[in-house]
């Protein structure tokens, strides 16, 4: 009786998914046509933090009941399934390829393995991400804000949304109204995304616990995979309605708020265990996004053939892991 309610709360938690991924999508991807906001800044910022959420939630409320150590193989896990399994299926499920903007290959995505790398160094050194670290972390995510600001008004100059001065009477107000609409599609979706997130975690935690499996490799795949389920849902539905930025975007823009503001934030509130099993994991990160960099610098998208070398490349890693 037990696993057949955590299999009806599965099921409900991905059709809360699902439906808060349309609805994000074409709420975020609205507002950023409306104001003339590069869709690629959209989703390194809104869409990678909202998608992020369970993540920083899960993390900082592990932080503050002072079991941190659940952040690293959080982050790790959702990192590897960002970009192996997410942007894999992405690729695979697009109607064409996934283009990766320029910007994309020359800054984000180096900065992500950056950042990758900084926090295994960190680990490997000492074993846990001091306070100190954590603030190091905070102020390269600050950097990278700055960056993305910087990022939004050159696209904002350059794309103008239009000349509202001359917009009046009853156009002016409709437009207002499709502005409030588009704000509230995203809040829902997100909202959305969030609960069903949860629900899905929670469940499928259950069920693997009813048929046996360990707690490592429930914290590293499925509730990695629960927490990375906004990310899944954002950007395969993003993709298909050929919003590629927002697709691409709010990957790398995830993994590096994963790694710089999750754990950043956990290691302020309290030094954070970087135990050393968890540095195969990190290397696997790290080199996942390398593979991804590779991909997308060779031909400036992400092709199908791509696409299935990085699930095959998590399929390798699930194998390890088992």
């Amino acid at each position: 009786m037990e696993i057949l309610l955590q299999i009806f709360l599965l099921a409900a938690g991905f059709t809360m998914l699902i439906k808060g991924a349309d609805f994000f999508v074409d709420g975020s991807s609205g507002i950023a046509s409306r104001f003339g906001i590069p869709q690629l800044v959209v989703g390194l910022t809104i869409v990678a933090m909202g998608t992020s959420a369970p993540e920083a939630a899960v993390s900082i409320s592990a932080a503050l009941k002072g079991n941190a150590g659940i952040t690293i193989g959080n982050v790790a896990g959702s990192n590897i399934l960002n970009i192996l399994v997410i942007l894999g299926f992405t690729a695979i499920l697009a109607k064409k390829t996934v283009p990766v903007a320029s910007s994309t290959i020359k800054y984000e995505m180096p900065f992500m393995i950056v950042t990758m790398l900084t926090l295994l160094w960190m680990g490997y050194a000492e074993n846990e991400i001091s306070r100190l670290e954590g603030a190091g972390l905070w102020v390269l995510f600050l950097s990278y804000l700055l960056y993305l600001f910087k990022m939004a008004k050159k696209g904002i100059g350059s794309n103008p949304a239009g000349d509202e001065g001359e917009i009046a009477g009853s156009e002016g107000e409709k437009k207002e109204k499709r502005l409030a609409m588009l704000a509230l599609f995203t809040i829902i979706g997100l909202a959305l995304i969030v609960i069903g997130s949860s629900v899905t975690v929670d469940a499928a935690t259950a069920v693997a616990r009813i048929i046996g499996l360990s707690e490592r490799f429930i914290g590293l795949t499925i509730v990695a995979l629960g927490t990375s389920l906004p990310e899944l849902f954002t950007s395969v539905s993003a993709a298909r309605k050929g919003s590629a930025d927002i697709a691409i975007g709010n990957i790398v823009g995830s993994n590096i708020f994963n790694v710089l503001f999750v754990v950043g934030t956990s290691a302020l509130i309290t030094p954070v265990v970087f135990e050393s099993k968890f540095i195969v994991d990190f290397i696997v990160a790290v080199a996942a996004g390398v593979l991804l960099w590779g991909f997308s610098h060779s031909g400036r998208s992400l092709n199908r053939v791509e696409g299935g070398l990085l699930l095959l490349g998590y399929l390798g890693y699930f194998i390890y892991l088992l």
